[in-house]
């Protein structure tokens, strides 16, 4: 190892090779992910508790603030990297400054959630941690500016977007505006942010980020997310075994539980998106904002087996079918968004796609009904768990030869 490499000494940021081989997520990305663990555990059981209190508009409007603001973040960070992570000391002390606004942000949710319920836009310590967050990356598009001439117009349109999103953000923090103000402007905000990127994406030379280190990126925070989907199931199974020891229902929770967070990746990572973004730069687009809503349906599952958890200690408002609910939705929205996302992706369609969409639907309806007519709830978890197995089987059976040859027609495109 070279002395350099052993320093950590400052290196110039003028890009790394977007064709680089065996390019992988690095230490420091990993250990910053550790921190969205903690975010994103604490948005969804947050969510959790406006749930079982019957405040479903409250707790939406927190945990979309809260996902969105975690995860855009994220993304900004995650893409930059890509392209110019130098792992120096500047590089690794700008992440240090994320991670500290992360948990910052993750620390002022139960205000944002408590807020809305008293309609109130109590948002101050969330701004104090995005805007830490940005600040960071206004301070790494700026070194890559000065150091990246080739690029430097496009370092410098984020650097002004970055700041100027962040001014409107502060300002939402204050008590000056009136609520509804506040949110209209925190709505302008986040469009102002999304429509910035895809300006500068598309108007302006695109930053050297790799493909397959963003497709790894985005496979591994969607497995941190899967993480609060077990750590839901365990929430309802320690509910189940304090209210009536271990037991059958204990057990079929916990199969239910696993097998539909396992069935949810294995969903997921049927979708070859490194092949995509390397076949079409402008692909990027939907695949980096359409995990947004793919991130949070994972984490509002979580969310919903935490509501399993409270309903079984009968410590919520909501009566067996609202509780299936809670977790039969999200399910859905994952799967619509995974098919529209790869729709989007990839050329050509299969019919076999709208069965599979109609087969999750009729087991997450049926999960929802055995509810509603009183069978027991791992019963209808044991049905819901069925939902995502659908795609699954029609994958392995036959979905994969479809595949096969969109992935082939991508890289066909690349060559």
């Amino acid at each position: 190892m070279s002395e350099v490499a052993r320093t950590h000494r400052l290196r110039r940021m003028t890009g790394r090779d977007p064709r680089e081989s065996h390019r992988s997520a690095s230490p420091l990305e990993l250990l910053y992910d550790l921190t969205l663990v903690v975010a994103f555990s604490l948005a969804g059981s947050q969510f959790a508790h406006a749930l079982v209190e019957d405040h479903l508009v409250e707790g939406l409007l927190g945990f979309a603030v809260a996902m969105f603001a975690i995860t855009l973040a994220w993304i900004n960070y995650s893409w930059f990297a890509s392209a110019y992570d130098t792992d120096d000391a500047f590089m690794r002390l700008a992440t240090l400054l994320q991670m500290v606004g992360v948990l910052v942000l993750a620390l002022g949710l139960h205000d944002l959630f408590e807020g809305f319920d008293h309609g109130e836009f109590d948002n101050a310590v969330v701004v104090a941690g995005y805007v830490t967050m940005r600040v960071s990356m206004i301070l790494l598009w700026s070194r890559a500016a000065a150091h990246d001439r080739d690029r430097r117009r496009t370092c410098l349109a984020y650097v002004r977007l970055i700041a100027v999103a962040q001014v409107g953000w502060v300002v939402t923090a204050t008590d000056v505006l009136p609520v509804p103000v506040q949110i209209g402007l925190a709505l302008a905000l986040f469009a102002l942010e999304l429509g910035g990127i895809v300006w500068i994406e598309t108007h302006l030379p695109p930053t050297p980020w790799h493909a397959h280190h963003i497709a790894e990126r985005y496979g591994l925070l969607a497995i941190i997310t899967f993480g609060e989907v077990v750590l839901g199931t365990t929430t309802a199974i320690e509910a189940v075994v304090t209210d009536q020891g271990w037991s059958v229902e204990a057990a079929v929770i916990a199969l239910a539980g696993v097998a539909l967070a396992v069935g949810l990746w294995w969903c997921y990572f049927t979708v070859p998106f490194a092949h995509a973004l390397t076949a079409s730069n402008a692909r990027s687009m939907v695949f980096g904002f359409g995990h947004l809503v793919l991130y949070a349906s994972i984490a509002a599952t979580g969310a919903g087996l935490h509501a399993a958890a409270y309903y079984v200690e009968h410590h919520s408002e909501l009566d067996a079918a609202q509780t299936m609910l809670t977790m039969a939705m999200p399910v859905a929205v994952f799967v619509l968004a995974l098919f529209t996302v790869f729709h989007l992706l990839f050329p050509g369609r299969d019919p076999l796609h709208h069965w599979l969409l109609v087969g999750t639907l009729v087991f997450l309806a049926a999960a929802c009904a055995l509810a509603a007519w009183g069978a027991p709830l791992a019963l209808a978890l044991l049905v819901l768990m069925l939902a995502p197995w659908v795609t699954v089987l029609g994958y392995e059976l036959r979905g994969y030869r479809h595949i096969d040859e969109v992935a082939g027609a991508t890289r066909d495109v690349a060559r």
